[in-house]
Formats: C-alpha cells, sequence, structure tokens
C-alpha cells in the first residue's frame, strides 16, 4: 500500500521487470492508471497498435500481476476489459545487484522508464508554445552536482519522498472533487551517485 492507502505492487523477480520493461507495456500501464477499465481495441487508438498486439502485451502484464480482467463496460460480452492491479510499482534496484538476471533486467527496466520520461519532456518542450504563460512560470526543470555523503543522500531521498506524498495527497483529493482548473502534471526527480 502506498502512504495514502492506494494499493501498490512490488517487482520481486526478473520476468516481471522484464515484462514491464517493454515500452508498449509502460505506456498500457500507464493508460489503465489514468484512465481506468479499458479493451485492447481502446487501447490500441491510443497506442497506435492492432488489438491482436495489444492483446499480446496485456497478456504479459496481466501475467505478472500488474493487470487483471475487469468488469465489462459494455453490451458485448465479447470485449475483455483490463484494468490495473495497484495505482504503484515499484522495485529496488540495490536488491537486483546480486542476481545478474534480476540485475539486468532491472537496469533494462530502468532504461525503458528513462527514455518515457526523456520523450514525455520532449513533449512538453514541443506544445510549451501552445500553454497559457501562467502554466509554464509555475514548471520547472534544474539540476545541481552536489557533494553528500551516503546518510545525507539517503537523508534527501526520504525528504522527496515525503514531499511527493503530500502532493499525492493533494492531488487524490482533488479527483474527488469536481476538477476545477487542475492538469496533470509530470513530476520527475532523481539523486544518485554520479560514476
Amino acid at each position: 500500500m502506498t502512504p495514502d492507502g492506494r494499493p501498490a505492487s512490488r517487482l520481486e523477480s526478473a520476468t516481471a521487470m522484464r515484462a514491464l520493461a517493454h515500452p508498449t507495456r509502460l505506456r498500457l500501464l500507464t493508460l489503465l492508471r489514468e484512465h481506468g477499465p479499458q479493451t485492447a481495441a481502446q487501447l490500441g487508438d491510443v497506442v497506435d497498435e492492432a488489438p491482436g498486439t495489444v492483446s499480446y502485451h496485456l497478456g504479459k502484464l496481466a501475467a505478472v500481476e500488474l493487470i487483471e480482467p475487469a468488469e465489462t463496460r459494455s453490451s458485448d460480452k465479447r470485449e475483455r476489459w483490463w484494468q490495473a492491479t495497484a495505482a504503484l510499482t515499484s522495485w529496488e534496484p540495490s536488491e537486483q545487484l546480486s542476481d545478474p538476471a534480476r540485475r539486468a533486467a532491472s537496469a533494462s527496466l530502468e532504461k525503458s522508464i528513462a527514455q518515457v520520461y526523456a520523450a514525455r519532456y520532449s513533449e512538453y518542450v514541443d506544445a510549451m508554445p501552445t500553454f497559457p504563460v501562467e502554466w509554464v512560470a509555475a514548471g520547472t526543470t534544474g539540476d545541481r552536482t552536489l557533494r553528500l555523503t551516503l546518510e545525507e543522500l539517503s537523508a534527501m531521498k526520504t525528504e522527496l519522498e515525503s514531499l511527493v506524498e503530500r502532493w499525492v495527497d493533494t492531488a487524490a483529493r482533488r479527483d474527488h472533487d469536481d476538477g476545477g482548473p487542475a492538469v496533470p502534471v509530470a513530476l520527475v526527480y532523481q539523486a544518485y551517485r554520479r560514476p
């Protein structure tokens, strides 16, 4: 469970990490989390893939329990609906280091996620001229190189996670009101020892 009580899943096996490392599967899982239950045909329209291809990827996600069948939401009983099993999925890269297969799967997943982040930011930069100036001014990006001890880096991680959870709670409360002027906002942060 996440701190705000939402279901969370944890990847423990190389098989699960490899299944999620595929860019299409990452996107499908994100869509199911953001928009709720959908069919392969509906998802295929968004990811520009044939329903058969999408069904294959959904099967791979279901095999590692990241998604599950959902209640049918149409009169066509032949349609198969899918939903995410959790609002969040995590794994601990440090726990994968001692096993070569899990280490490789974790690295593949980390790289796929980094590519998703880079593509999303590039889309934002391209779309920036279409946004109201206030929304552009409210956003931020930046980087610093800090000299920290292991203990300091660990403390910063804890503080960042706490800060993010506070804003996750704010967004979750908004999900239950009229929506107002809120829009989806991407949050990505990284802190790591440079090689």
